[in-house]
């Protein structure tokens, strides 16, 4: 069901299951700091406003555990800048 992002640490990413398939968004964990690597949506899937929910299903996961963002893709980077609540999780 989207909407249902999850932290996968043993996998280093964030999920978000999609009709049978699972959008992600790749991380690396330095300190308190997520550096948001990649994301990626299912092609058949793309188009629908999947990956905005995944970005922010992630950002207030993060939010929550008291951790920052820092977004090195441009996905995620372009997210942030176009929702300025989310800006007390930057990093």
């Amino acid at each position: 069901m989207p909407g249902d992002v999850r932290d996968n640490p043993d996998r280093s990413r964030f999920e978000m299951p999609i009709g049978g398939a699972v959008a992600f968004a790749n991380y690396r964990r330095t300190g308190d700091t997520l550096l948001i690597l990649h994301t990626e949506v299912p092609r058949e899937q793309e188009g629908r406003g999947h990956g905005s929910e995944l970005v922010r299903g992630l950002l207030d996961l993060a939010r929550a555990q008291g951790l920052k963002v820092k977004p090195l893709c441009g996905f995620v980077a372009a997210y942030m800048a176009r929702h300025p609540e989310y800006e007390d999780v930057r990093g």
